[in-house]
């Protein structure tokens, strides 16, 4: 109570005071780790739904970009709209599995290869490890980082735009630069995501989850898709 007395008399923030807003701040990253973990549930899940009866074969070229274009952006509508109310956690559930049977059709190919286990593996651990060296910076790093946000989204635009137009052009030269921009941009972004968390710039958990999972399926798609290019090996 003195604390905050004194805080109030001097204009300065009391040891109280920053003690609730370090809880609130460790709370919501707390929070956003084990939902991101549950998340990961539902993709795995989707992939396997899509692998498993291929039903996401026949969505390739511009109708497979129509279905995940509007599927994507409107769970993450709805996931804003929802994210102060109990709905916000199975809606944002539903949107991972709707991103892994998206993911499933990319699986499937790779999994034609005779490496194609092996290629998968490689790319969870690589997004682990990309996940873990962020985690590690965002939590020594000094420097505010929130300057960095409108040249990240920018970037991904372009590469948004890039996307598309590869769908139509089919090239694999493409692909490659595209995912290796992604792998980079994306790892940014989880820099960035992070550091707006540990910074108190980000409070509510769901939005967190939201954007650290898709910074983690970016980087995991890019890598799967580079390793697949470079490294599958035909029987």
């Amino acid at each position: 109570m003195n604390d905050r007395l004194t805080s109030i008399a001097t204009g300065q923030p009391s040891d109280y005071s920053y003690g609730v807003v370090q809880e609130q701040r460790q709370r919501v990253m707390r929070n956003t780790y084990w939902l991101l973990a549950l998340s990961l549930v539902p993709t795995v899940l989707g992939a396997w739904l899509g692998v498993a009866t291929g039903i996401t074969q026949s969505l390739g070229g511009g109708l497979g970009l129509i279905v995940f274009m509007g599927g994507a952006f409107g769970f993450m509508y709805a996931i804003e709209k929802t994210k102060n109310s109990a709905a916000g956690v199975p809606v944002l559930l539903g949107f991972t599995f709707f991103m892994g049977l998206m993911l499933s059709r990319m699986i499937a190919m790779i999994l034609g290869f005779k490496n194609g286990p092996d290629l998968i593996m490689t790319a969870f651990g690589g997004t682990a490890g990309v996940f873990l060296v962020m985690a590690s910076v965002a939590s020594v790093i000094k420097r505010d980082l929130s300057g960095m946000g409108k040249w990240l989204f920018v970037g991904a635009i372009v590469l948004l735009v890039g996307g598309i137009i590869n769908v139509f052009v089919g090239s694999t030269a493409g692909m490659m630069a595209l995912s290796v921009a992604a792998i980079g941009i994306f790892s940014a972004y989880m820099l960035y995501d992070l550091k707006q968390i540990i910074d108190g710039g980000e409070t509510n958990y769901i939005s967190a989850t939201l954007a650290l999972y898709l910074d983690l399926f970016n980087i995991f798609q890019s890598l799967l898709a580079l390793l697949g290019i470079m490294g599958g090996e035909r029987d």
